[in-house]
């Protein structure tokens, strides 16, 4: 990240799934990320934070920007388990695997 902030490599995009999840934990109780935005630019790097379950941010965020001089990193603000009750922002669910019920409660609940 630093070597791509020096090198001002325009053409380079990273998108961070900023879900504040890891498996067994929350990313706060392990590591302090944030402010995860200011660090990223601390790099050289150009910062764009958007809502990450909304495509139409998403691809704003990437069109084609030609004053660009720098790497971009998006930070895409997500909730892992979004629309479904029992998983939504669940760390349990970082690793978890539904059986067949809570497969089925989780297709209703996204329909």
């Amino acid at each position: 990240a630093m070597t791509a902030g020096h090198r001002k490599l325009a053409n380079l995009t990273v998108i961070v799934d900023r879900n504040r999840l890891q498996q067994g934990a929350r990313t706060e109780d392990t590591v302090t990320m944030d402010p995860l935005d200011d660090r990223w630019r601390s790099f050289g790097w150009a910062v764009k934070i958007i809502d990450g379950h909304d495509p139409e941010q998403l691809l704003a965020a990437l069109a084609a920007d030609p004053e660009r001089d720098k790497p971009l990193c998006i930070i895409a603000n997500t909730f892992k388990g979004k629309g479904v009750s029992y998983m939504h922002d669940n760390v349990a669910w970082h690793h978890g695997v539904p059986n067949a019920e809570q497969y089925k409660i989780a297709l209703e609940e996204l329909v």
